[in-house]
């Protein structure tokens, strides 16, 4: 089973001098010798390196006192999670499924081997706890494929406790600058292996230009909400806080971008990958929806008078949380497992290789991108003019829900559009946000009483007073009315700040 850590360290290049005397650092009261490890690990990649080119590390290492398999992902500058498995000799089920929104069908293979001599110091403080744990790393590194060659090299490496304040590290490098230690140019051991072992005639890969046609400013987008989703498959899969919602946001992000530039990219062959999307959205909103109504009505439950409060509703509705969460996440794991998300990616992935680019693409990008949002924004117009006509009740609950729909679409044209459209565009994103927060609160309500109706229903077949349910349905209730009498307001500013784009 693997576990997870969160890794803050520093690294820096090493003199033959050695370390100076960080006794002297602040709050450090002793420098105590752990002797030395000798460390070998063999880091594994696809052949064209796509773990490396997302500065994700996955090796394998005996040695020292965590030998086994490490999978390092990216956080900050300078801070990593780092999720451990036992040592064996195949790369464990969890960790290969945590790489596998990048790897997919590659195969992974030992690129490059780093053996190392680390010579280990504990900084403690005056009470013998841990602060930090510094290493000086005699390395040697080995690329294990193609004709590359090997490199040898010394590093400090200064790793923060856990727990530890970030601070320390900070006086700790003021004190080795002062003795002309110096931070290291590679962000990391393998990325410095990976540079000095590379073939000769390898050439690096040429930079992005910078976005000049509207073509170019789409698919820029495009390609960071790809980004997104890749690097958020790993989070969803080990539950972290708010990844389900932030790439079920990408895809929609996605997905809307296609329908807005269908007059950039040729919407017969965005059409059938935004149908994909929308699967895919729809299956993370299944846990998304439940975060949301667990976390309002549970809140509704605190703030209800406790005479009005009757029955166990809390524990019914952790019950009926923990149910639906369990039965979500389940499913949700196995789409991520599943060929039909795999390729998906790749075909989104063909997609920005190739993309259909249409006339208007090759264009100058104010006009045809701007053209994009205002016709977007025309259709959020229509729908509002819509629910407006509508007498309260369900028709009117689904006209406001679309138009929440088409403000997010407007909202997230007018972020891609930012780069070329500028404060206009911002302006746009602020008010489309504003209205889908405000669409939203009473799309919220009419979810949260349907539930309500279930709870109920579930509460009176078990014998318990069914009265709460009603009393946090009226007040739901009320919360839609006051959001209907406050949106043709609302929707007169909008229209105001929106003259200028």
């Amino acid at each position: 089973m693997a576990d997870s850590k969160r890794e803050i360290e520093r690294k820096y290049e090493s003199a033959d001098s050695g370390l100076p005397d960080l006794t002297g650092v602040a709050g450090v009261a002793a420098v105590v010798d752990k002797g030395v490890a000798h460390l070998d690990a063999t880091y594994h990649d696809t052949g064209d390196e796509r773990l490396a080119a997302s500065s994700v590390t996955l090796r394998r290492r005996t040695g020292g006192s965590d030998a086994g398999w490490h999978l390092k992902f990216p956080i900050a500058p300078h801070v990593r999670d780092e999720i451990h498995a036992p040592l064996s000799d195949t790369l464990p089920d969890d960790l290969a499924a945590l790489v596998r929104s990048r790897v997919r069908d590659s195969e992974l293979l030992p690129m490059v081997r780093l053996r190392s001599d680390r010579d280990v110091r504990h900084l403690l403080d005056a009470d013998g706890r841990l602060l930090a744990e510094v290493s000086v790393d005699t390395v040697h590194a080995e690329r294990l494929t193609g004709r590359g060659g090997q490199a040898q090299w010394t590093e400090v490496e200064v790793e923060l406790a856990d727990g530890g304040d970030p601070a320390l590290l900070d006086k700790v490098e003021k004190r080795l600058r002062k003795a002309g230690v110096r931070p290291s140019a590679s962000s990391s051991k393998l990325a410095r292996a990976l540079e000095e072992t590379a073939p000769k005639k390898r050439r690096a890969s040429a930079p992005a230009r910078e976005p000049v046609t509207a073509g170019d400013h789409v698919l820029a987008y495009v390609r960071t909400q790809r980004d997104a989703i890749v690097e958020l498959d790993p989070a969803v899969r080990r539950d972290v806080e708010d990844s389900v919602h932030s790439m079920r946001v990408a895809t929609r992000r996605l997905r809307s971008t296609f329908k807005s530039f269908g007059k950039i990219l040729d919407r017969t062959v965005t059409d059938p990958i935004g149908e994909e999307l929308k699967w895919l959205a729809g299956e993370l909103g299944l846990d998304r929806d439940r975060e949301v109504l667990t976390d309002r009505l549970t809140a509704a439950v605190d703030e209800a008078p406790d005479g009005l409060v009757r029955g166990p509703l809390a524990e019914r509705l952790r019950s009926w949380s923990s149910a639906e969460h369990s039965g979500a996440r389940g499913r949700l794991l196995g789409v991520l497992d599943s060929r039909r998300y795999l390729t998906l990616l790749d075909t989104v992935d063909a997609l920005i290789a190739d993309p259909p680019l249409l006339k208007a693409a090759g264009k100058e990008p104010h006009q045809p991108i701007a053209k994009a949002v205002r016709k977007d924004f025309r259709k959020v117009s229509a729908l509002i003019g819509q629910a407006a006509d509508l007498e309260p009740g369900t028709d009117r609950d689904v006209a406001l829900h679309e138009a929440r729909k088409k403000a997010k679409r407007t909202r997230y044209a007018a972020e891609a559009a930012e780069p070329v459209l500028g404060k206009p565009a911002r302006t746009m994103v602020k008010s489309m946000k504003a209205l889908q927060n405000l669409l939203g609160e009473h799309q919220d309500s009419v979810m949260a009483r349907q539930a309500l109706r279930e709870l109920s229903a579930v509460a009176h077949a078990a014998g318990e007073s069914a009265f709460t349910y009603g009393v946090l349905h009226e007040r739901e209730e009320q919360r839609a009315v006051r959001v209907e009498a406050e949106l043709p307001g609302f929707w007169d500013g909008i229209k105001d700040g929106a003259a200028g784009l």
